[in-house]
Parts: C-alpha cells; sequence; structure tokens
C-alpha cells in the first residue's frame, strides 16, 4: 500500500484537457488520472465546449493552437457560458506574445511547449489551490517522519528541512510514490533522466549517496539497497 496521501476538494479533481495531439492530451490525462484525478480529452475548440458543459470541470488545459477555433475563442465562449473555470494555456515556443494575451484574457497560467508533465501537474496544483482557497490542501508524499510537499517542492524529515538539487528531488519523490517498491537503476533512469545513459547506471549511485547523505544525517537510513535489484525507500523493518 502506497504512502504517498493526496486530498483534494471534496471529491477528485475534474480535469479537461484540450489539444489536437493525441499523444499529449492522453498524456496529460493519464498522469493526472495516476494523481487520482477525473480527466477527459478533447481534440477541438468545439469538442471542449461540449465537454465543458457535460463535464464541468473544476480545470481546463487548452492549447491555443487547435484547428478549429483557437484558445482564446475558446475561454472567451467558456465565459460567455458563464462559467469561471481556471485555464491553464499551452502555447507553442515562440508565441510570447500568446503567452501576455492569454493572461490577459482571462488565463490563469501558461506552459510553453515542450513542457513537462510534471511541471504542468505543479502549476494546475497551485492554480486550483489559488482558485479554491481553504479548500485546496497540498499533495504531500509521506514515509516515516520523511514529508515532500508536491507544491512547494519543500523537503523535511521531523522538523529538519533538506535542501535537495532538483535531480535528487526528483529520485527521492519517485522512491516515496512508488514505495514501498524497490525500484531498479534502470526503472530510476528512465524516470529521473529520461534517457539512456549507455548503462552507466553509477550516475544513480552518485546521486543515491548524496541523497543519504541529506536525509539520514545520523538519523535512521530510509533508502536501503537490494543488492543485485535496485533501492527502496521505506522504514527498517524491526
Amino acid at each position: 500500500m502506497p504512502h504517498h496521501v493526496h486530498v483534494d476538494k471534496a471529491d477528485s479533481v475534474r480535469l479537461l484537457v484540450v489539444d489536437d495531439e493525441p499523444h499529449i492530451a492522453d498524456l496529460v490525462a493519464t498522469v493526472a488520472r495516476y494523481e487520482g484525478w477525473n480527466a477527459v480529452t478533447a481534440g477541438s475548440g468545439e469538442a471542449a465546449l461540449k465537454e465543458a458543459a457535460d463535464f464541468h470541470p473544476d480545470i481546463v488545459v487548452l492549447d491555443l493552437m487547435l484547428p478549429d477555433l483557437d484558445g482564446f475563442s475558446v475561454l472567451d465562449r467558456l465565459r460567455e457560458a458563464g462559467t469561471m473555470v481556471p485555464v491553464v494555456f499551452l502555447t507553442a515556443r515562440d508565441g510570447t506574445a500568446d503567452r501576455v494575451a492569454g493572461l490577459t484574457r482571462g488565463g490563469d497560467d501558461y506552459l510553453v511547449k515542450p513542457f513537462s508533465v510534471e511541471e504542468l501537474m505543479a502549476r494546475l496544483r497551485a492554480v486550483l489551490r489559488r482558485s479554491t482557497g481553504p479548500a485546496w490542501q497540498r499533495s504531500v508524499l509521506k514515509v516515516a517522519d520523511l514529508a515532500l510537499d508536491e507544491d512547494t517542492r519543500e523537503v523535511r524529515r521531523g522538523t529538519r528541512l533538506i535542501t535537495l538539487t532538483p535531480t535528487e528531488y526528483e529520485l527521492l519523490r519517485y522512491l516515496m510514490r512508488r514505495s514501498p517498491a524497490v525500484l531498479t537503476k534502470a526503472q530510476i533512469l528512465d524516470h529521473v533522466w529520461e534517457y539512456d545513459f549507455g548503462g552507466r547506471s553509477n550516475v544513480v549511485e552518485l546521486v543515491v549517496s548524496h541523497l543519504r547523505r541529506k536525509l539520514d544525517d545520523g538519523e535512521e537510513p530510509l533508502i536501503h539497497t537490494i543488492r543485485g535489484v535496485g533501492y527502496v525507500l521505506r522504514q527498517a523493518s524491526s
């Protein structure tokens, strides 16, 4: 049973992902479902408006470049229909003017393609927190006395604040999310670095040793080496 805790509004967050590239829309929706959200996708502006009317999303990810209406027109039509649902725009890399226009026209945030899905989820959580106020609780992963806040990226062992590099943070987050599963070096490389290191898995050992130094500091070790397999983050079994 995973140790992580995801608490949001009374029930799961309803996310509408609008992008005419199905692989992007599906990827975002899949990651959101993994977070416990309820996600649907639409590939055009008209489909987005129909989904919004039927699904009543809590938040919308909206690509600016759609085959029929552009993202701004979709947003205008949503607002005309009386919905104040928060919207996070996706824009092409060179669309700086678009971003400014998007934010002045009622969008709540934007992300430039290509983007990291983890970054998008963090932005969505931040927008939800702003728009729903106290009803929104943060996503915090916990194992033993170690806590990782996925929104603020704050890591604490008991009351001690731990400063991590981005790579150390991602590796720790992956170990915590999958705890108490044992992860192989290949899985960690694939998830944290997202490209093939050609078998140079000593990079994983290096980051794990840095993490251990920062986390343990004389306390009970939480990251354990399973010889010949990989690593696991859990309390030592008594």
